[in-house]
């Protein structure tokens, strides 16, 4: 039976706030990983492409395990998922610490965090995407802004650990964040306002938002025979194709340019701080205008940094990159979900995701070996 009284804190900030906590831990750590590649290609001697392979093999293993999470998330929430999750970051990255040969890189960061990755992304978000219809770009904005915050302030704390100690110990300071902040976040989790007797929003009522959703319910197997599913997929595969070429190799090309490792890594908290604006101001304005045209807007604005990389060789014009490009990738990570939820509904909402999300994995995973072999062969 649904409540007819409004409580005094509607459980959904609850929800967006423990989600915020998970995403800046888990998002914040695996996109610091380019942050740690000059120390490791100085102490080993790999090459960029080997290195940032383990990244790219943990998108990955993400990519594959995303589509079960998020079935598992539709059938049984998001709980066990998110213990699993924050108990496999903190392996992986204690092991970290011990790597001497490069199968370690991979086995250890590629393998085990990119299983804790796929655990508890999809289901996090796909748990908020239950709780507000009305509200559900703004607050889809306000948990991915924890990527950006998290990107920050650990690849700001990553580098300072690195340069006053060593990289051994600064991922076991990862290892301890993920094992002491997302897996106790599980315990804050509900899947569905409903179960609780509470509907979304906050609200008393059925709203429009909520009946409209409701008339476009479908399952992944009607979903998946729509142009909309395929052309989403397409859209987020370019997305992570671009956009993690440059998280990764963005430091240590700034490095290249003769900046050092303490203005390289400010690039890429720029690029962390400003995505937490284009997460929120485009997360509010898709609760306006739809995800559609927002998403179309973000892209535009990613096309315009890449066209303005091209021709960088001086700080200011990577600063200015940097801004333009931590809008538009804010704004269109922010979509994705809420995209999935406009079109699709949310009877399959998880799993739906989680092949649009496993798409534009892909492309995140092929993304930075290409980058790094590029440079490799051409320089």
């Amino acid at each position: 039976m649904i409540k007819n009284n409004k409580p005094k804190l509607f459980y959904g900030y609850v929800i967006v706030s423990v989600a915020f906590v998970v995403m800046f831990v888990g998002l914040g750590t695996i996109n610091s990983f380019g942050v740690f590649l000059e120390p490791v290609l100085v102490e080993f001697g790999w090459t960029r492409a080997m290195t940032s392979g383990a990244f790219s093999l943990c998108f990955l293993i993400y990519a594959i395990m995303t589509i079960g999470a998020g079935r598992l998330n539709d059938r049984f929430g998001p709980r066990l998922l998110l213990i699993a999750g924050g108990l496999f970051f903190g392996l992986g990255y204690f092991l970290m610490s011990r790597i001497t040969f490069v199968w370690h890189l991979y086995a250890f960061f590629g393998v085990i965090i990119g299983a804790g990755f796929a655990a508890y992304f999809i289901p996090t978000l796909s748990t908020v995407a239950r709780w507000f219809v009305e509200r559900r770009g703004l607050m889809t904005g306000i948990v991915l802004s924890g990527i950006g915050s998290g990107t920050m302030v650990i690849s700001q704390l990553a580098g300072w650990l690195i340069t006053s100690y060593n990289w051994r110990i600064t991922f076991i300071v990862m290892g301890m964040m993920s094992l002491l902040l997302i897996t106790p976040a599980a315990y804050f989790l509900r899947r569905d306002p409903l179960v609780q007797g509470l509907l979304p929003d906050g609200g008393s009522e059925p709203e429009k938002g909520i009946l409209s959703v409701r008339k476009t319910e479908l399952s992944l197997q009607t979903a998946i025979r729509t142009k909309q599913l395929w052309m989403l997929g397409g859209a987020f595969f370019l997305f992570g194709f671009s956009v993690y070429a440059i998280l990764v190799h963005i430091v240590i090309h700034a490095t290249d340019m003769a900046l050092g490792i303490a203005t390289a890594v400010n690039i890429l908290s720029i690029i962390g701080g400003v995505s937490i604006v284009g997460r929120i101001v485009f997360g509010s304005a898709s609760d306006r205008i739809g995800s559609r045209p927002t998403l179309f807007v973000c892209f535009i604005i990613l096309s315009i940094a890449f066209f303005w990389l091209l021709p960088t060789k001086e700080l200011w014009m990577l600063y200015v990159f940097s801004v333009i490009f931590g809008l538009g990738y804010g704004g269109a990570f922010a979509m994705q979900s809420p995209s999935v939820a406009e079109f699709f509904g949310l009877r399959a909402h998880g799993v739906i995701f989680g092949v649009v999300d496993s798409v534009a994995t892909i492309g995140a995973t092929i993304g930075p070996v290409v980058l790094g072999y590029m440079f490799d062969k051409y320089g």
